[in-house]
């Protein structure tokens, strides 16, 4: 089995072309993740096909100019730009004699190298198992071998495969019950935040659209923030004070992706459910890119897949210091504020969010007395 890959080795990048309007986006936002998970970008690989190969994916000839190309640059990682079956990244690893890694695969290994809190990490794990337990096809020897024994060891005839699949079974469902207790802490830390009519407020976004900057700026607060895909994973809640009202507690949540891997959905549930039992979600959106309302579209059917979809947003314009645009709102029909402008980096159109939030947070307390009065 080739080992996974690791910070330095040299990677050459394999994109192919669908017919996809957002190719280039694509292709871009592999670059970054091969380079935020340390990779050294060799060369990249560009093809077009109507459909997949059954067995390479690129193709036999792609397959032949891809071993090709390994070698004169001397990498033994090709990074994909797609979602590989088990049988085409074998197929592929036996045919270049090279790890190859996918998509999922790439963005799984960031996740474990940024995982820092013990929710966080039982998390990744459980998504890179959930991940490998549909690669336990592998044509190496090794999975082949009869295991005797009993117990642990495996039963009378039980191949190494099947060992460790069932392995892996029961360690899925160790991660599953422990991410279960996590939850059920969560909810009652949720229940006592609402007892005690805390407004909770969920900061989420494409990733890289500077969440944890914004974060920072809000509750004076030093989360880690980088020009990276994926800075920050784990949920961190701080209380910030408004000028006028009540105390709010502010989450900062992973950032989202196109193409964000179930298995990661599945696994951070527990963490992204925060921003579904929020009081309001504030939307960071990079307005300074060309691809910011693919991003926008992105980020709102995650929310809708986590359940988080009828929970009022604040859609918040970051980054107009790049555009020398000015701070200020946007306005709906009922006088709700809709839009805010910002520059989460010097601070500007920081006050006008506040205002958003203070103005949200009058809503709530009208809407619980209105309750209190009707019951």
């Amino acid at each position: 089995m080739f080992d996974r890959p690791t910070g330095g080795d040299a990677v050459v990048l394999v994109s192919v072309n669908f017919g996809d309007a957002d190719y280039e986006e694509s292709l871009q936002e592999l670059r970054h993740l091969a380079d935020t998970a340390g990779l050294n970008i060799s060369a990249t690989l560009e093809g077009k096909r109507q459909s997949p190969d059954p067995k390479f994916f690129i193709g036999s000839g792609k397959a032949d100019e891809l071993k090709v190309l390994m070698a004169a640059h001397e990498s033994k990682v090709a990074a994909f730009n797609h979602d590989l079956s088990p049988s085409q990244q074998r197929n592929l690893e036996k045919h270049l004699e090279a790890r190859v890694v996918d998509r999922t695969g790439l963005i799984l290994d960031i996740f474990a190298q940024r995982a820092q809190s013990h929710e966080g990490k039982l998390q990744v794990e459980l998504a890179q198992l959930e991940h490998l337990s549909t690669r336990l096809v592998r044509g190496w020897t090794h999975l082949e071998r009869q295991k005797g024994g009993i117990g642990v060891r495996g039963g009378p005839g039980e191949t190494q495969l099947e060992l460790d699949r069932r392995m892996l079974r029961v360690r899925v469902k160790q991660l599953r019950e422990k991410l279960d207790k996590l939850k059920q802490q969560r909810g009652m830390q949720r229940r006592a935040r609402k007892r005690s009519n805390l407004m909770t407020v969920s900061i989420v976004g494409y990733t890289n659209a500077g969440k944890s900057t914004l974060f920072n700026r809000l509750t004076h607060s030093g989360v880690y923030a980088a020009d990276q895909l994926f800075a920050t994973l784990d949920t961190t809640s701080r209380k910030m004070h408004l000028p006028e009202g009540f105390p709010v507690v502010l989450s900062d949540t992973v950032g989202f992706i196109k193409h964000l891997p179930t298995t990661l959905i599945e696994a951070f549930g527990a963490t992204l459910e925060e921003a579904a039992q929020a009081d309001l979600l504030l939307h960071v959106v990079d307005v300074s890119s060309p691809n910011r309302d693919a991003q926008i579209e992105q980020v709102n059917i995650i929310l809708n897949e986590i359940g988080a979809a009828d929970v009022r947003q604040v859609l918040v314009l970051n980054q107009i210091d790049k555009l020398g645009m000015p701070s200020g709102v946007d306005r709906d029909e009922y006088g709700n504020i809709k839009t805010v402008r910002v520059s989460a980096k010097d601070g500007g159109g920081i006050e006008d969010l506040r205002q958003a939030l203070l103005e949200h947070q009058q809503y709530l307390k009208k809407l619980s007395t209105e309750e209190r009065a009707y019951v």
